[in-house]
C-alpha cells in the first residue's frame, strides 16, 4: 500500500513519528510519484472492485460447505476473512484520509490481516498434506475443535508481531522481523508439495480429491513465490542495497495475493475445475508415455 511505505525512516523513529514521517513523505508532489502513485491507486481500485463481491460470493459459498467432517473449508473460509480486512483497508488508502491516526490504524490492521492470511495458507497447506501422507492420522482427528482452536491462535499470532510497532523500535529490527515472518512458511510450502507428491501413488483418496489437493498446494506455492518473495527480498536487504522500484513491487506484489486466495476456493469444490485438471493430468501422462517410447526406441 503505497500510502503505507512512503516513508523517511530514522534510527530512532518512534511508533507516532513512524507514521507521522510517512504521511509528510507520502504527500510528495513529485512528478515521479505522482505517476506511480496513480498506477498503483489504479491497480488497487482494479484489485478492490473485482477481489471484494467475489470473496464475498466465496466465504457464502465456502460456508456452505463447513460441517463436521469439512476441516478445509474452515480455514479457507478464515483465509478468506483475512482477504476481506485487506480489501477494506485497501478502500481507506485509496480515500487517503487526511488524518494521519487514520492510516496509523488502518496500516495495523492490514497487516494484521495480511500475516493472518499466510497463516491460514500454512493451514491450508498442511491440512491438504496429512490428507495424503497421514491418512488414518487424519480420519482419527478429523474433529471441528482442532481446526477452531488453531485459527483462534493464527490470528492471535499477528499481533505479537505487530507489537514492536506500539513501541520504538528500530526500523531495521521491523524489517528483520517482517522478513522472517514471511520467509518461514517458504520451505514449510515446498516440503508439503514434495512429500504430497511422493505419497501419492500409496495414497487411497480417490483420484479427483487427488488432483484438487495437489492444485490446491501448487496454487499457494506459486502465490507465495511470485508474490511474497520480493516483499521477503526488501525485507532483509541493505538499506543502501534497495530503491523504491523494489518497494512499490513488493508492496503492489503483496495487494493481490487475496486475489490469488480465490483459487483455493475454485479446489475445493468438485465440478467442472474436476473436469480441466483430470484432463492435463492426461495430457501429462500422454507426454510422459510419448517421451518414454521415444527412449525406448
Amino acid at each position: 500500500m503505497e500510502d503505507f511505505y512512503y516513508m523517511n525512516f530514522s534510527q530512532d523513529t518512534s511508533h507516532d513519528n513512524f507514521y507521522h514521517d510517512y504521511n509528510n513523505s507520502a504527500t510528495d508532489d513529485s512528478d515521479d510519484y505522482g505517476k506511480i502513485g496513480f498506477v498503483i491507486d489504479v491497480l488497487t481500485c482494479i484489485i478492490i472492485g473485482i477481489g471484494l463481491p467475489l470473496t464475498l460470493v466465496a466465504i457464502h459459498g465456502v460456508y456452505s460447505l463447513v460441517r463436521n467432517d469439512h476441516v478445509a473449508p474452515i480455514y479457507v473460509i478464515n483465509l478468506l476473512i483475512s482477504d476481506l480486512i485487506q480489501f477494506c483497508c485497501m478502500i481507506v488508502e485509496v480515500a487517503k484520509p487526511e488524518d494521519w491516526k487514520i492510516n496509523e490504524a488502518f496500516f495495523s490492521i492490514y497487516y494484521f490481516g495480511l500475516m493472518a492470511s499466510v497463516g491460514f495458507m500454512v493451514c491450508v497447506a498442511l491440512e491438504r498434506y496429512l490428507v495424503i501422507a497421514c491418512p488414518l492420522w487424519y480420519r482419527f482427528h478429523r474433529t471441528i475443535k482442532i481446526p477452531i482452536a488453531v485459527c483462534v491462535m493464527v490470528w492471535a499470532l499477528p499481533l505479537v508481531f505487530l507489537l514492536p510497532l506500539i513501541y520504538d523500535v528500530d526500523y531495521d529490527i521491523l524489517k528483520i522481523i517482517w522478513a522472517v515472518f514471511f520467509i518461514l512458511p517458504l520451505p514449510l510450502f515446498i516440503f508439503v508439495l514434495g512429500g504430497t507428491l511422493k505419497a501419492l501413488s500409496a495414497s487411497r483418496v480417490p483420484s479427483d480429491e487427488k488432483r484438487r489437493i495437489i492444485a490446491v498446494l501448487v496454487v499457494v506455492l506459486i502465490t507465495y513465490v511470485l508474490l511474497f518473495l520480493p516483499s521477503i527480498i526488501w525485507g532483509l536487504a541493505e538499506e543502501h542495497s534497495y530503491n523504491d522500484t523494489l518497494i512499490d513491487l513488493s508492496f503492489t506484489f503483496i495487494k493481490f495475493s487475496p486475489l490469488a486466495d480465490l483459487f483455493l476456493y475454485v479446489f475445493i469444490r468438485k465440478g467442472a475445475v474436476d473436469k480441466i485438471l483430470a484432463s492435463l493430468c492426461c495430457c501429462t501422462m500422454e507426454s510422459n508415455d510419448i517421451s518414454r517410447s521415444t527412449m525406448t526406441e
